[in-house]
């Protein structure tokens, strides 16, 4: 129960709420979670609760210590307060809510506290979420990478990717086939057994790691990372034709294609589409390398996965016209 409230002396701008304990009630145990009679108390320590108009919120109570049989002498359980936390769970679940819409350091400013206690803010909603959140059955995720730091420092993100639930799964370090497959042990066989979807990149660690550890899911590569491929697979063609032609001492016809063949056509601006179509009057290894690219976007209309394949296994067979293109993209070829 609440007994005064004040003004910190010689802080105007914080309030004091001092708390005391209901007259005859017995303490609960933070072990095990009863009753059990007191032991002493502790001296009177403050705990930050939320700002209220601009002013600094403290509450102040003296902790009783219980003697409980099972668990001894300990620590009462505090509703507004957990372990050696000093700010109040409430005021922990604002400066969470807010970290998520604002930087940290910009949450830290607005309400007057300190980075690290809005660090220690998120750490603890994190560690109860994760303590109390249900898994359930997962029926799709998916999966990618992120940097977050210079010199190729990855962090592997998983989420589920479901109508009404997405959310974050698991975060593992780095991009390795070990890593990844921390996420599967985690998950347990029983719940991988019923993932029947993964939609991931096509970086050959994750790759590996579904076909062992979720081969009965159908698995979906990423429309943005395969069009990537094929346009670094097209541009390492370019390229290398660019400087044979530079040898031989032919007329350097590639030089300035590059967004020609790149940029989807309606893309292009004006000059682009007048060079692109004097370019494709050449019988060059980079035009057929591009027209093949162009021909692979019938893929995306395809709704039946049989005949999704034959095209796909016509399309790899035209690709022995480009030795170069056919090595960097035939490998990427599902099983």
């Amino acid at each position: 129960m609440y007994k005064e409230a004040r003004f910190a002396p010689g802080k105007p701008d914080t309030i004091e709420v001092g708390v005391m304990p209901c007259h005859g009630s017995k303490p609960y145990c933070s072990g095990c979670g009863k009753h059990r009679p007191g032991y002493d108390r502790l001296p009177e320590r403050t705990f930050e609760f939320i700002p209220f108009w601009g002013f600094a919120v403290f509450l102040r109570y003296a902790r009783r210590r219980v003697d409980c049989p099972a668990c001894g002498v300990t620590a009462e359980f505090l509703p507004w307060a957990e372990g050696k936390h000093h700010l109040t769970t409430a005021y922990m679940q604002f400066l969470a809510h807010w970290a998520r819409k604002l930087s940290w350091l910009e949450v830290s400013r607005s309400f007057h506290t300190s980075w690290d206690q809005v660090y220690r803010s998120v750490e603890w909603i994190v560690q109860w979420g994760l303590e109390h959140r249900v898994l359930g059955p997962i029926k799709a995720f998916g999966v990618d990478e992120i940097a977050y730091s210079r010199g190729h420092k990855y962090l592997t993100l998983v989420y589920q990717i479901e109508a009404g639930m997405v959310r974050l799964l698991w975060v593992g370090k780095e991009r390795t086939v070990k890593t990844f497959e921390g996420f599967f042990t985690m998950l347990g066989q029983e719940t991988c057994a019923g993932i029947e979807f993964v939609c991931s990149d096509m970086w050959r660690p994750y790759i590996r790691v579904i076909r062992e550890r979720c081969s009965q899911a159908v698995h979906i590569l990423d429309r943005f990372h395969i069009v990537a491929k094929m346009n670094d697979a097209l541009d390492e063609v370019r390229a290398e034709e660019a400087r044979e032609l530079v040898r031989n001492g032919r007329e350097p016809v590639l030089k300035k294609t590059r967004w020609c063949l790149l940029k989807r056509s309606e893309n292009l601006t004006t000059p682009q589409k007048g060079r692109l179509k004097e370019l494709l009057r050449y019988n060059l290894k980079s035009v057929r390398a591009y027209l093949l690219k162009e021909d692979f976007q019938q893929f995306w209309t395809y709704q039946s996965a049989t005949w999704a394949g034959k095209f796909l296994d016509a399309w790899l067979l035209r690709l022995s016209l480009s030795q170069t293109y056919l090595s960097r993209m035939s490998r990427e070829r599902p099983g």
